[in-house]
């Protein structure tokens, strides 16, 4: 796994980010302990508080929509609205789908930062059922749209992949 950074033109990653994601891999970690696969995923206000924590619940909730990053936009457009959002940012333990690539853009969410590639994770997962990876960044699927946005990982791919550690044998 990879552990290099590759910051957009406009942002480099900081400290405080390297800390949120580590919370977004410990959602993940948790995420397994609950019963379901292992990512997770942080909101982080304009002040830099963690406002919002979802892990997956695909499994436990029997919803394919479930993924970690879609149950924090959800929880996050509830509590906090658009405009808000548009100074939050996303850290999550994986990058993600094109599905919650595509709610963080219709979200208004302005930033995402992952650990873990899509690309790792599928070297990882291979042709595992219950993850269908796609060749598709997330970069792509979010400034495809008529705004940018901020992308920025992998970062902490190492530590990222020990919530992976056996789960997809």
């Amino acid at each position: 796994m990879t552990d290099f950074l590759q910051p957009s033109a406009s942002s480099a990653l900081t400290q405080a980010d390297l800390d949120r994601l580590r919370d977004a891999i410990e959602v993940s970690k948790r995420s397994v302990r609950s019963g379901n696969h292992p990512f997770g995923a942080v909101l982080v206000d304009a002040s830099g508080a963690v406002v919002l924590e979802a892990e997956n619940s695909v499994v436990t909730s029997n919803d394919c929509t479930g993924h970690a990053e879609t149950n924090l936009v959800r929880a996050a457009w509830k509590a906090f609205g658009p405009e808000a959002l548009g100074s939050y940012s996303l850290y999550t333990s994986c990058e993600p789908c094109a599905m919650c690539s595509g709610a963080i853009y219709w979200s208004g969410i302005n930033r995402m930062v992952f650990a873990m590639s899509e690309a790792e994770l599928g070297e990882l997962t291979g042709d595992h059922a219950e993850n269908p990876t796609m060749s598709l960044t997330s970069e792509i699927v979010l400034n495809s749209g008529q705004r940018r946005i901020t992308v920025l990982g992998p970062a902490l791919s190492s530590e990222a992949l020990v919530a992976h550690d056996g789960f997809w044998a």
